[in-house]
């Protein structure tokens, strides 16, 4: 089923700069995973937390491999920008991240763009070089979230998930990273990303108030864009309480974050 690999094609890794791709990243660099990718790709969204830009720093000369860091543009900047609409003097505001809004009573999310436009479309145009000999892309998804794997949708890139192969959860991969005396890295997302669950946001609010800070300030910014351009009806939130982010009182409880949803496996690994 899905798409056939070709006899002789190029193996490239999908970074994701967090846990699960991280360590494939290390592993074939030692040779537990073979064959050596010819490159690993991050897709920057600009908006990653400052401590996973430290970690792509750090991990890049550990690995026997090149790795390559594209951006095709800045999501919390995009994200927020008023643009004029067909009517004049009118704009709109593109829907780009999945926040939260209410439609009447139901309780619903934007459309997500951000990862076919920031994360999978770059790594194609990196990949195009190696169209004719067709690509096996490396995905971070352990099997403690195997329901995110999918069939490549196009006919030149196959999907191949490592740590299915070697049946490694998340769990195991960090127990892998410290016993081989490397660093766990953080998770990989962006700063404001409503996919976070309350101990996600409860963590950074305590340990990188900083960043939670730009969070707060970017949700400022998106409600004001939206209300410029639609009005009040609709109004994205990051959190699913509906209030602003910095007057959320986190729940201690703990409930899976939403990335369970981002199917495409180049978010949150």
């Amino acid at each position: 089923m899905g798409v056939k690999p070709r006899p002789n094609p190029v193996h490239i890794l999908s970074l994701g700069g967090g846990v699960q791709s991280t360590t494939i990243a290390l592993m074939a660099s030692v040779g537990e995973i073979t064959p050596l990718p010819t490159l690993a790709v991050f897709a920057d969204t600009g908006s990653e937390s400052e401590a996973t830009y430290r970690h792509l720093s750090d991990l890049s000369g550990k690995l026997a491999f090149p790795l390559q860091i594209l951006q095709v543009g800045n999501l919390a900047a995009d994200s927020v920008q008023l643009r004029p609409s067909r009517v004049p003097g009118q704009f709109f505001v593109n829907s780009l991240i999945p926040a939260f809004f209410k439609n009447g009573t139901k309780r619903m999310m934007q459309n997500r763009r951000c990862t076919s436009n920031y994360k999978i479309r770059p790594i194609r145009k990196a990949v195009r070089p190696y169209f004719a000999s067709g690509v096996v892309q490396w995905i971070g998804i352990s099997t403690d979230e195997a329901q995110r794997m999918k069939d490549s949708d196009v006919g030149y890139i196959v999907n191949r998930y490592p740590l299915i192969e070697l049946g490694m959860s998340r769990t195991d991969c960090k127990q892998w990273l410290v016993d081989h005396g490397h660093n766990v890295p953080p998770k990989s997302s962006c700063v404001f990303c409503p996919f976070h669950n309350d101990a996600f946001w409860q963590s950074m609010k305590d340990e990188q108030p900083a960043e939670f800070q730009r969070a707060v300030q970017y949700e400022r910014e998106l409600q004001q864009a939206h209300s410029r351009a639609h009005g009040t009806e609709r109004m994205p939130y990051l959190h699913d309480s509906f209030q602003p982010l910095d007057k959320v009182t986190f729940s201690p409880v703990h409930r899976p974050d939403g990335f369970g949803n981002e199917c495409s496996g180049h978010c949150g690994v």
